[in-house]
Parts: structure tokens; sequence; C-alpha cells
């Protein structure tokens, strides 16, 4: 027989020894990806095939190890082959640079050195269930950034391209329009609440922000920029607060402080909403699962379900009203501040 049927699923899966061994190799697949990424190779490649002894001279790798790479990688889909030698596929495309929702600082960011050894640490957080990146660095992933510039590069540019492809996701699933003023709570360099106040020209916003942050964002007539820090600084009235990417940064007792500063902070009515990835409670495969085990291993944070969610909100003067999905990864957890 060819296939088992994964338990509980009904689902055709590989036999278990294969099972077993393609995912010990998962690693090998992933590193082709940093790396191929890194040495920026699909900037090289056009519409017609381009040879693995052109793309290697034009990085500055050997022909032969990178067709290798460019094999492997073209048996999941990222890039063709094809007589000649390799072209795009829409998924390798986006490895190019100037694509313009290009994934490429998406693809080296796990390939960088401090993510790279955190999970080689990974023993650590599960045998005390504290992040492995404090063995790699001790004062924190915030430090460490400040402390290598072109490691923060691409962390920040890869932040960047993945939020433009989230925001669009979630202006598409959620009506802001009722919502006058809007906070945005830790929204980095304000990408989720500018493209909420382009699309409604009525509404002024709030990005709530740490200092050297909300420094680098130009405030405008109808985007104010409060410096401050969600633990301790009192946050701005709103009728809508948005926490996208926060909470899973955190356990449950800090991300219900900062739920319980919201609820302080905003009126009674007042929206809540929480802009994650929303494990599910089933055992199929989810992006939420794998990013579960990062925060886990990163932040100490983690991925929730709705019932977690709704208990989470509630437990800090919140009613969870209902979860918006949208054509990303992400769903919108509404809530309102009782």
């Amino acid at each position: 027989m060819d296939a088992t049927i994964t338990e509980g699923t009904g689902t055709p899966q590989a036999p278990p020894h294969e099972l077993i061994w393609e995912v010990a190799q998962a690693i090998v697949v992933s590193r082709c990806l940093h790396v191929v990424a890194d040495l920026g190779v699909a900037d090289h490649v056009g519409d017609a095939p381009v040879s693995a002894e052109h793309l290697a001279a034009a990085c500055g790798a050997d022909a032969d190890a990178l067709g290798r790479v460019l094999r492997l990688l073209a048996a999941h889909g990222i890039f063709e082959p094809a007589t000649g030698g390799y072209r795009h596929t829409s998924s390798s495309a986006l490895l190019r640079s100037d694509h313009p929702t290009s994934m490429r600082a998406f693809a080296r960011l796990n390939g960088l050195p401090v993510f790279s050894a955190t999970f080689g640490e990974l023993g650590h957080s599960v045998r005390t269930g504290s992040p492995a990146l404090e063995v790699v660095a001790a004062k924190g992933l915030w430090p460490y950034l400040q402390e290598h510039s072109e490691e923060a590069m691409v962390f920040e540019q890869a932040m960047t391209a993945k939020a433009h492809a989230d925001v669009a996701g979630v202006l598409n699933a959620y009506d802001f329009e009722r919502h006058r003023r809007i906070a945005d709570v830790g929204g980095g360099h304000a990408h989720l609440i500018e493209a909420i106040l382009a699309a409604h020209h009525g509404h002024t916003g709030v990005l709530f922000e740490l200092p050297h942050v909300g420094n680098e964002v130009e405030p405008s007539s109808r985007l104010e920029v409060v410096a401050g820090d969600f633990f301790t600084d009192p946050l701005p009235s709103c009728d809508a607060y948005l926490l996208m990417n926060i909470l899973h940064d955190w356990d449950d007792e800090n991300a219900s402080r900062i739920l319980a500063a919201v609820a302080k902070s905003g009126e009674p009515g007042a929206a809540v909403l929480v802009i994650e990835t929303v494990m599910p409670e089933g055992p199929e495969p989810h992006w939420a699962k794998p990013l579960d085990v990062v925060m886990l291993a990163v932040t100490g944070g983690r991925e929730r379900t709705e019932a977690q969610y709704r208990s989470l909100l509630g437990d800090t003067g919140i009613d969870l009203v209902r979860t918006v999905p949208t054509a990303t990864a992400f769903s919108i957890v509404e809530g309102r501040v009782r």
C-alpha cells in the first residue's frame, strides 16, 4: 500500500517511515530557500530560462552546488526547470527584490544568525517553557537587533513586506466605517492605520508606539502619534483599538495586562480588534501551528484559539462579539468594551 490514512482525519498521507523522514529533512528545503533568497538568485531570473552557471556567476556561487539547490526548490514549486536552466514560478517571482509584493526579506528572515541559532536551541524551550532566544541573546530580540544593524534591516524589511499583504486582507474583510477615531496600539510604522485612514477620509487615527519607533512616523492632520508603553502609560480614548500581531508576542499574564489597559481607556461599547492568526481546534495543518512554536522559541508568546481569546478578553472586561476571517492567515477577533 502506497499511503496510510492520517488518524482522525481520513486524509491520505505518506507511509509512516516516509513521513518521519520528510519532516526530519524539512530543514533542508527551508535552508535552501534562505540561502537562495540571501544570494538574490531570483533577481537574475527573467522570462527566459537561465542556466545555473549564469546564475552562479551573477551571485558569486558555485554552479554545481547552486544547481542542486535549485533542483530541490523546483521540486517544491519554487522555480521551474526548463530547457536551458530555470525560470520563475509565481512563487519564486516573489523572491525578486523588485516584485511589488516581494517576500525576499521574509524568506531570509529565519536564516538570520539569531533565528537559526534560536531554533538550534529549541530543546531549551521544550524543557523549560522559556524562549530559546534567551540562550542566544540574553537581552532579548529587540536589544539584539539594535546591536546588529544588518539583521535588523532584514527583519524590518520582512515585517514591512508581510504587513502590506496582511493589511489588504484586513481592509477587505472588515468595515471600519462606523469607527471614527481609531487607535493602532503597537502599530509599528503605521501601515495599518494609514491604510484605514486612506480608505475612510472622515476618520482620524492614533498610532500608540514606543518612542524610538513612533519617532520614525510622520504625524498628519488626521494621524496623531503618541509615544508610550502599553504596560505603563495610558492609552488614548478612541472608538476602536487595533492590536495587530501584538498579543501573540506575550504570555497570558502580559496579554491580559495589555487588554486591561485597552478596556480601561475605552468607553463602554468601544471596539477591540485583535488581528492574529487564530489557532484551529482541530488537528488539520494550519499556519498558526508553526507560528505558535516560533513564538514559544523567540518571545515566549503563543497563538490562541477563539475560545482562549474569549476567555482572555472576558477576564479583562471585553466581550467577544465575533471572529472575522480574512483572505490571509489572519482573522479579526472583534470584542466590545463592557
